[in-house]
């Protein structure tokens, strides 16, 4: 657990730097333009100028702000993300609490950003600060209910909470695969497989509807386009955080890009086998055996570790297409889309999946 917080903390400040460059080049390329070239060879310095200049600009307070919410909030919104990383398993031996109900933990303490979000708008005594804080509570409150019914979903074919768990039940180290897979009854044998077909999205196929979904709601947690109505800045400027400044502003836009790869490694861990490998063994191809090796090794270490963040960072780039490719919502499109077609759609899938473990055992 000493280890966790600068290893989570090393993890989050370097996706920071890799994915704000990443999205600066990918969004270029999408419209047929060279994006940062100036600073550094290929404009790799770009982000650590602006880190700089955000280093030497000054701490401003607005005269009529309350100075104690405005100071807080930053601080509250980034606390709240960040420890959400806490019950997420890295690799089959590192997890910082294996907490058997580390599902709830998260869902509850990455729900108190939008605390710090009115605090920040609030604080602010600024109208459009204001409006950008509302707008923010309205869409995370909304958007947890069919974010939560796809977690349960999981939930119930799993029957646990913790995610270590949950980890091990999507690879070749599952006790006993015919059944989790949801197969025994049907005489399917696909014991010692291991890979995709042991992942959630396949042992219960409605559960790879579930993952969309997921997907699209943790857009609008997260406040990414085409959800990103918070910081419309041809609307109200640039939202709840339209008063901040220097490092303050830094470590809003930081817990920006942590909240995308924490419910990015979460979605991952819940559906898409987590660090498990997604090659399978195939009759004498043992690709499962040779590229995930066994829990309490080094090679088991490295290759959990970076099949995760593989499968991190592609659902990141996906995040990061919709941005650049959909435009955004009205108000009233983003609440239709939640109560009326993603809750219903995420009580169906609660349904089958209850259905589903019921026939299965």
């Amino acid at each position: 657990m000493l280890l966790a917080l600068p290893i989570f903390l090393a993890i989050a400040s370097g996706f920071v730097i890799v994915g704000v460059y990443s999205e600066r080049k990918l969004s270029a390329f999408m419209q047929d333009r060279l994006g940062p070239m100036e600073t550094g060879k290929w404009g790799l310095l770009q982000l650590f100028a602006d880190l700089l200049k955000l280093l030497q600009k000054e701490d401003i307070v607005p005269t009529a702000a309350d100075r104690k919410l405005f100071l807080l909030a930053p601080l509250v919104i980034f606390a709240s993300v960040f420890a959400g990383f806490a019950v997420l398993p890295l690799t089959p031996d590192f997890v910082a609490s294996g907490a058997a109900v580390g599902v709830f933990y998260l869902m509850a303490i990455v729900s108190f950003d939008v605390v710090g979000i009115l605090m920040a708008g609030w604080g602010s005594n600024n109208k459009y600060s204001l409006f950008g804080a509302m707008r923010s509570v309205a869409q995370i409150i909304s958007y947890e209910i069919p974010l939560g019914l796809t977690i349960l979903s999981v939930v119930m074919i799993c029957q646990t909470l913790n995610l270590q768990e949950l980890s091990f039940q999507q690879g070749i180290y599952s006790p006993d695969t015919n059944y989790l897979l949801g197969l025994k009854g049907l005489g399917v044998d696909v014991t010692g497989w291991g890979g995709i077909f042991t992942w959630n999205i396949l042992r219960n196929p409605f559960l790879l509807i579930a993952y969309v979904i997921f997907f699209i709601c943790t857009l609008a947690e997260s406040n990414r386009a085409p959800f990103d109505l918070p910081e419309g800045e041809s609307e109200i400027v640039g939202g709840f955080h339209t008063e901040y400044s220097g490092m303050r502003f830094a470590l809003l836009y930081m817990a920006e890009y942590a909240m995308m790869l924490l419910v990015s490694m979460l979605g991952v861990v819940l559906f898409l086998g987590s660090w498990n490998t997604p090659l399978p063994n195939l009759g004498p191809l043992r690709l499962a055996d040779w590229t995930s090796g066994e829990p309490g090794t080094i090679w088991g270490n490295v290759t959990g570790g970076f099949w995760l963040l593989a499968k991190v960072y592609l659902a990141v780039l996906a995040q990061m297409w919709v941005r650049w490719t959909f435009p955004r919502l009205r108000v009233d499109q983003l609440m239709f889309l939640c109560w009326k077609v993603l809750t219903p759609a995420g009580l169906l899938l609660l349904l089958i999946s209850g259905i589903w473990r019921l026939l299965m055992v």
